[in-house]
């Protein structure tokens, strides 16, 4: 946790974003972050890895499994062919025998959910494995639209992505946050306390030499504190109900 929050922490955006946006429509669909979930929710239970708990001899949790079907010997999915695949025409189903999830699971797919379903069989039907056991590899930075004198490249990584979101979702770059301001974000973000006026100096005199290495030190700092452990420790007692 403290890598991550010093990386969060050191990445403070200069710019502000009022809201994520979606992954567009006609972009390769993500089956860990997209298709998974819809199976585990409403598939898995009766056709995931418990033996004990499968119905007509169908895993819809492999990729071989779900190519090769059930007892019935027909393919639940047939690559890049929605309209032949098993699978969609059971979720579009209105036969109380034939749908699924079945009515007495009372679970319904959304449009977006089968429609999603849809363009992953089209796509082929890929199946990752989980995230835990995927070796992470780091995304290119994307290009950023053109900014003008006032408006510098963003000053650090993750802002670059930020950066390249916000035409698209209609919205514009905020001003760069003034070293006070920054100061106070940074001891509320990681100790829930406001910084003392003797800290917005220090830190205000410190940014005039450099900000990057202010920051650094000033989040460096504030991790090592007692606040810093009270705050986030107060959170995981919440969650257990201390």
């Amino acid at each position: 946790m403290y890598r991550l929050a010093h990386l969060l922490a050191l990445s403070v955006s200069l710019f502000t974003v009022a809201a994520a946006s979606a992954a567009p429509t006609g972009t390769a669909i993500d089956f860990a972050r997209e298709v998974q979930p819809i199976l585990a929710e409403n598939c898995l239970h009766c056709h995931g890895p418990d033996a004990q708990d499968r119905k007509a001899g169908l895993r819809l949790d492999t990729r071989d499994g779900a190519l090769q079907g059930g007892k019935s010997g027909v393919a639940t999915i047939v690559e890049h062919k929605p309209a032949d695949s098993e699978l969609i025409a059971r979720v579009l189903s209105s036969d109380e025998e034939d749908m699924m999830p079945p009515p007495k699971e009372k679970k319904t797919l959304t449009a977006a959910q089968i429609d999603t379903l849809r363009r992953w069989i089209a796509e082929g039907a890929p199946y990752t494995s989980h995230w835990a056991f995927t070796a992470p590899v780091q995304a290119p930075l994307p290009l950023s639209p053109p900014l003008s004198a006032a408006r510098p490249l963003p000053p650090h990584p993750v802002d670059a992505f930020i950066a390249a979101k916000l035409p698209a979702a209609g919205l514009a770059a905020s001003a760069p946050a003034d070293p006070a301001t920054l100061c106070r974000r940074l001891f509320l973000d990681l100790t829930g306390l406001p910084p003392s006026p003797a800290d917005v100096d220090a830190f205000v005199a410190a940014a005039a030499q450099g900000l990057a290495p202010a920051v650094e030190a000033l989040v460096t700092r504030l991790l090592a504190g007692e606040r810093y452990g009270e705050k986030w420790a107060r959170v995981w007692l919440d969650a257990a109900r201390y």
